[in-house]
This record gives C-alpha cells, sequence and structure tokens, in this order.
C-alpha cells in the first residue's frame, strides 16, 4: 500500500484535536473573501493541506496588510460543534498564492485538476459539481462505497452531479483487481454504460470472482466471462472486446496509479469532491456535506436534507483493505 504522511498534516490533525477539547466556543463570522472561486480554492487547499476533516467548518476571516511585501494575512478559522480554533495565513496581493510555513500553489491545485478525459460519466455530463473516485474493483470497502453512492446519492443529486471512476487496484493485496480494471476499460473504450453495469456487478460480486478456491486463473475467467456479457445488452464489438481483454494492456491503468500516488492516495476509496478529499468510505451524509458544499460554491441550491436518517455503515472502513 502506498501510505503518505507529512509533518503539517500531522500538526493539523493535534491542532485540531486541542481545538476540539479546550476551545471556547462562539460563532464563526462570515467568509470575508468576495471572490467565490478564490475563497473556494483557499478553503480546499487547507482541507486537503491540514486533513480537516469533513464535518468541520472551514471559515475565511478578514483580509489585513501583513509586515511581508506583497502579501495580505488572512485569518482562517476551523469549527466544529461549537468550538472553534483560528490560524494566520498569507495571502499573495495577486491571489495566486497563499503561504503558512510553505506556499501553495492556488492556481495549480493538483486534486483540482484530475484529468477525467475518456472517462464513463454517470450521472449529467454538464453538471457543474464532479465526485472523482479512484477505486478498486476488488476492494470490499470500495464495493462499501459504491453501494452509498449509488442509488441513493445519485438519487438525491439528480442532475446535479457528475460521478467519474479512476482505477487504483491495490495490487500487492488485491489479486485480481488489475484484470478487472484492464477488462473495465476495455468496455469503456466501447460502451461507458456497459463499464458502469460491469462496475455495479463486480462491487455487489466481489465473491463469486474470488471464489471457494481462491484459484487467480478461475478469477480472470469469471471476470472475462462477467465482461463478455455485457456484449449483447450493450451491442458491443465482440471481436473487439475479446481482442481487448485477450491483450491486457495495463498501460491506461498504470497511468491512473502514478495519477493517485502523485494526489498522495494510500488507499481505497478515495474520493475527490471539487477537489476536497474524502479517504476511505464514509457515511453516504458525510459525502452529502461536501458534495452540498461544493454545490453552493457553485452557485447551486443543494437538495434538502432528508428528514429520516439515511442508512449507514455500521462501522467506518479503513481504506485499502
Amino acid at each position: 500500500m502506498r501510505l503518505i504522511s507529512t509533518r503539517l498534516a500531522i500538526l493539523a490533525v493535534a491542532a485540531l484535536a486541542v481545538a476540539s477539547v479546550g476551545c471556547k466556543a462562539q460563532n464563526a463570522p462570515g467568509n470575508t473573501i468576495q471572490d467565490t472561486a478564490l475563497a473556494r480554492s483557499i478553503e480546499v487547499m487547507v482541507r486537503s493541506q491540514f486533513s480537516v476533516p469533513p464535518d468541520y467548518d472551514v471559515t475565511l476571516g478578514q483580509r489585513t496588510p501583513s509586515d511581508l511585501p506583497g502579501y495580505d494575512t488572512l485569518k482562517v478559522t476551523l469549527s466544529h460543534n461549537g468550538r472553534t480554533t483560528s490560524t494566520s495565513f498569507l495571502i499573495s496581493k495577486d491571489n495566486k498564492t497563499l503561504a503558512r510555513l510553505e506556499t501553495f500553489d492556488l492556481a495549480g491545485m493538483p486534486t483540482r485538476h484530475i484529468p477525467i478525459d475518456g472517462r464513463p460519466i454517470r450521472g449529467n455530463p454538464d453538471a457543474k459539481v464532479t465526485v472523482i473516485s479512484f477505486d478498486d474493483l476488488e476492494c470490499p470497502f470500495c464495493a462499501a462505497m459504491h453501494r452509498e453512492l449509488f442509488p441513493a446519492t445519485m438519487n438525491r443529486y439528480g442532475n446535479l452531479v457528475r460521478f467519474v471512476y479512476k482505477d487504483d487496484p491495490l495490487v500487492e493485496i488485491h489479486p485480481w483487481a488489475m484484470h478487472a480494471a484492464v477488462d473495465a476499460n476495455c468496455l469503456a473504450a466501447q460502451n461507458g454504460k456497459a463499464y458502469w453495469s460491469y462496475v455495479d456487478y463486480l462491487h455487489a460480486h466481489g465473491d463469486e470472482v474470488t471464489g471457494t478456491e481462491h484459484s487467480l486463473q478461475k478469477s480472470y475467467a469469471a471476470l472475462d466471462r462477467i465482461a463478455n456479457d455485457q456484449v449483447k445488452p450493450f451491442a458491443l464489438d465482440q471481436t473487439k472486446l475479446d481482442a481487448c481483454v485477450a491483450k491486457q494492456d495495463e498501460t491506461t491503468i498504470r497511468i491512473s496509479m502514478h495519477e493517485a500516488d502523485a494526489l498522495g492516495v494510500d488507499g481505497t476509496p478515495s474520493l475527490f469532491i471539487d477537489g476536497e478529499h474524502i479517504n476511505g468510505a464514509v457515511p453516504e451524509q458525510q459525502v452529502w456535506v461536501v458534495i452540498d458544499r461544493a454545490l453552493r460554491s457553485a452557485g447551486v441550491t443543494p437538495p434538502p436534507m432528508p428528514t429520516s436518517q439515511p442508512s449507514q455503515p455500521g462501522q467506518q472502513a479503513p481504506s485499502g483493505q
């Protein structure tokens, strides 16, 4: 597994822990950055770099002159359950750089520029908010997250959100995940709906692929058979699919895995919603909080929360197992 941590992230988690038990409760002021796109970039950067949990609020304070030429001071407040903690950042006068011990490139933030060209899209292709999931088709926690996204989350947001999956098979612990990703991409090359049908099936029937004998060759045969089952319903070119499956070209999947590494993904599932990161399988309401935040930033009013509590997993699962 890829395990990545930073000193700043550790310090941030420690600061949040102190804030949760020792800060005086107060009402945080509203954001004072008038440019909504800039405010969103700052919020996503702070959440990403300091591992801010999804249910914490991030509020931007007053922008005031600093002693450093070319920079203003910006107070950022973290709030949770009535408790707050604040820290000061520096923001360049041209709004391109945020600094605190180190600088962050707001314009080129990698999590907000994840390439999705050519990937099958589920939902409204023109939606303003994109949910990107780095997925492993053998990962049981990916299967749990998949069930949270489809149908509950997709039904809740309708055409307001689009969903894209990227490949990140954890080949060290999931022996048939790479083969599954290759077969899925063979289907995607012909028909996006066939791809999603295949992904839906595998995330619901992973045990069938693994089998009682745990024979890797039988798992490969099962994956190819399930891929072949998509030919008739989606009018695929059988010869083209057979050739692609037989070739087992891992190039595209390896590129996606390198992208995940560069983003600091250390397990699956790993979601990015308008650049904001959710690590691991979490209850759907936590995903909805982040989607709602992204929609509001895009000028879209989120649908109201349901009056009844949605179903939630009994326990949050660690990522990547």
